[in-house]
């Protein structure tokens, strides 16, 4: 976004002129000093911050797959006015702990009241720096994140009163204290029973209070449901105000010890570089060549979201866990805030090729929480497992990464916690727990029964709102179940190897050839003959979950093959394809999107903006015509990822989306996750190189690439000529060359010899 900030110079007032060519100067730095090295000059954590129905993407602010994670705190990013600066965002859309914001001028009650007025275009976000200039208050509000520190520094106008606020987010009994003239400790119960410890340190010491019996106090010590504290400087003690920090889920004490461990003895400028060098390791481990600037800036922004999760609370050696609210003394790190429906899809399969280890370490955190809890968790977050969704996606993600050789978590103990859930928990959405009636549905007749229209809900754990979203669950648990068969299969269990791959083809108990669509069944057998378009009420959910029927007609990802069959052949499997791009929606776009808000970015029926769309237009390539998929990739791309803050078409979910883009902008993708192979799209960029573990470099050279070159004409992978879109992990990661001659017309004899068969 360019700067035109001189147009306004001639409103201002003489008085503020000084200080805005200050900030002015200071914003020009977007491009320069906080541009960041190679690659980081692309990322802009701005894009998406609108969201077209749903949730927008945040700026945030964090360390690499790291605890503290900022973005200002307002109404949405049209919103000019900000409310507070959380030191710690504990997940993006599940709360924030400790608020802080500076105060110019006599501290009053209101003071903790106002909002800070703010223009955007004197705002700059970096993943490792944040500032902004508050243009009612001339006040400049800087960030900078550490592991699990953050660094606040404020520049108040001269010969003024300076205040820092402190407040809360949460209810309990929370606490701030002052412990001497420059340092403060806090304490705020998050979730209704964690309790999040702060320490921080001012730059310099000053009067300082809190506010007892709503009055303005001396007392520095306040507690209760709504505790505030305060420290003011006075005016012609020195414009800057620096406010070191660092959060524990362990202890008052670990708090403490973080501060120490990395911020004692740092500066904010330090803290910035050193912010800029973890993110400057990441981003530029991906290198592009060619491409627009656009499409480097989506890409690039895309590549760093998808280090926004999961998150390493392991702090120094101690990490708290919500999976049994115990503290747990470890050396390896402890993640958690994933949400595997979405994550599983691309974004683990993406850490796979970009840093293998950590994602052992994140399939050792299941299995910690399996171990800790009883159950594998589906969405693990700070306080436990946060019941989303639907399926038990992680077994995917196990599968995934166990074919891929890693093996640096205890697979026996993943196994018996994804066989427990399998065989003993409840499929119903959104809630944890054994198995109810519903699910020997499943496991006796293969599919999760539906109700019939007007039938009135007779089992008390369904959720009033997400329903029983039958046919969704049934396709989710027979990916899940094949995936666990797969396994079973790989760890020399051949019984359960039969009994979960008999499950993984649950899918075809709901296939109807009438509809030619998953349509839903009662517990008695009996079809429900619904529309399956808009029936199930918001969001389908009584049969399907957040698209209709139209979406859910291709999630047999581990048997494609098979779905091939039920449709009758690969040219109607094909006809089948561009009619769902092409089926109109049978009503006006916003009576849809009244009932399917989640269909996001939709294209016929095709919807963009939620995941179990993403592996859609590469099944083109299980057709005779894998130039197609080249067509829709890039037009979808083109047309819901654009760099600006419209952005992302759906809810982005902390990578869950972003890696379909990273995938698809560099020219392949994981169609199923748990088996090794990557089917080849259309690379908008002429060369994508990956710095590989052990220093091997997987390239891609897509010859001519261009916005109008989309097409592949041919292609060589090592030096070989390659006729089909398909090539293996084990060649990536050996450090492959995949060559593809691009130009402007499809040619539609590459390709079409062979299709991958699941396993």
């Amino acid at each position: 976004m360019k700067l035109k900030l001189w147009k306004r110079l001639p409103k201002l007032k003489i008085g503020l002129c000084a200080a805005f060519l200050f900030v002015l100067n200071h914003s020009n730095a977007q491009t320069n000093k906080y541009e960041g090295v190679g690659n980081l000059k692309y990322v802009d954590p701005r894009i998406g911050n609108v969201g077209h129905l749903l949730q927008p993407t945040r700026p945030t602010v964090q360390l690499p797959n790291q605890m503290i994670r900022m973005f200002p705190q307002r109404v949405d990013y049209m919103d000019d006015q900000i409310s507070s600066f959380p030191l710690n965002v504990v997940s993006h859309r599940l709360g924030e702990v400790f608020a802080v914001k500076p105060y110019a001028g006599s501290l009053t009650l209101n003071s903790w009241k106002q909002k800070l007025t703010y223009d955007h275009d004197l705002e700059i976000s970096r993943p490792w720096y944040y500032s902004t200039y508050l243009v009612d208050d001339d006040i400049k509000v800087e960030f900078s994140p550490g592991k699990k520190t953050g660094f606040y520094k404020f520049t108040f106008p001269s010969n003024v009163e300076k205040s820092i606020l402190f407040d809360v987010y949460n209810e309990g009994l929370n606490e701030f204290n002052f412990i001497s003239a420059t340092e403060i400790a806090g304490r705020e119960v998050y979730h209704g029973n964690i309790n999040v410890y702060m320490y921080g340190v001012f730059s310099k010491g000053a009067t300082l209070g809190t506010v007892k019996g709503n009055e303005l106090s001396a007392a520095r010590n306040a507690d209760g449901k709504r505790p505030k504290a305060w420290i003011q400087f006075a005016a012609g003690t020195g414009r800057d105000v620096e406010f070191k920090y660092a959060i524990s889920y362990v202890s008052p004490e670990q708090a403490k010890m973080n501060y120490r461990l990395e911020l004692e003895n740092v500066s904010f400028d330090q803290q910035v570089e050193s912010g800029e060098k973890a993110w400057a390791a990441v981003i530029n481990q991906i290198k592009t060549i060619g491409g627009t600037e656009a499409q480097k800036r989506s890409f690039y922004t895309s590549l760093y979201r998808c280090y926004e999760r999961m998150i390493d609370v392991n702090e120094h050696g101690l990490y708290y866990s919500g999976f049994d609210n115990k503290v747990h003394q470890s050396s390896r790190p402890f993640y958690t805030d994933d949400w595997a429906w979405d994550t599983y899809l691309a974004h683990h399969p993406l850490r796979t090729i970009l840093n293998p280890g950590q994602e052992e370490d994140m399939l050792h955190s299941y299995v910690e929480m399996y171990n800790q809890s009883g159950w594998m968790p589906t969405f693990p977050v700070l306080f436990g497992d946060h019941a989303c969704m639907n399926g038990f996606h992680s077994t995917v993600s196990f599968l995934d990464a166990h074919r891929k050789g890693l093996k640096n978590f205890d697979m026996e103990k993943a196994y018996e916690g994804m066989a427990k859930n399998a065989n003993s928990a409840t499929m119903i959405p959104w809630r944890n727990g054994p198995k109810t009636v519903l699910d020997d549905v499943y496991h006796n007749k293969g599919y999760f029964p539906a109700l019939q229209i007007g039938e009135k809900e007779y089992v008390e754990t369904v959720d009033q709102f997400e329903k029983r979203q039958a046919v969704a669950v049934t396709l989710g648990h027979s990916y899940d179940d094949w995936a666990l068969g797969q396994l079973a299969k790989d760890l020399g269990k051949d019984a359960d190897y039969k009994k979960f791959n008999l499950r993984g083809q649950n899918y075809r108990n709901l296939w109807s050839n009438k509809e030619g669509l998953f349509m839903p069944k009662d517990s008695k057998g009996n079809w429900v003959n619904i529309d399956p378009k808009f029936d199930g009420g918001m969001g389908g959910r009584e049969y399907y979950d957040e698209n209709n029927g139209w979406t859910y007609m291709w999630q047999v990802q581990q048997d494609v093959e098979g779905l091939i069959g039920l449709m009758g052949g690969r040219k109607s499997f094909e006809n089948r394809l561009d009619q769902l791009f092409r089926e109109p929606l049978g009503r006006s776009k916003y009576e849809l999107q009244a009932t399917f808000p989640d269909a996001t970015g939709l294209v016929g029926q095709f919807s963009m903006g939620n995941e179990p769309s993403f592996h859609i237009p590469y099944l083109y390539n299980y057709t005779a015509s894998p130039w197609k998929t080249q067509k829709r990739i890039r037009f979808l791309l083109d047309t819901w990822f654009k760099d600006n803050e419209f952005g992302i078409p759906g809810d982005e979910d902390g990578g869950g989306m972003t890696a379909f883009v990273v995938f698809s902008l560099m020219g392949f993708y994981p169609v199923t996750p748990g088996i090794p192979v990557y089917t080849i799209g259309s690379p908008v960029f002429e060369n994508v190189t990956i710095d590989l573990p052990g220093g091997k470099q997987f390239q891609l050279v897509a010859h001519g690439s261009s916005v109008v070159n989309k097409y592949i004409q041919r292609a060589k992978l090592d030096g070989r000529v390659l006729d089909t879109p398909w090539f293996s992990h084990e060649q990536l990661m050996a450090g492959g060359k995949l060559e593809l001659e691009m130009g402007p017309l499809p040619n539609k004899e590459w390709g079409v010899k062979q299709t991958l068969k699941s396993k």
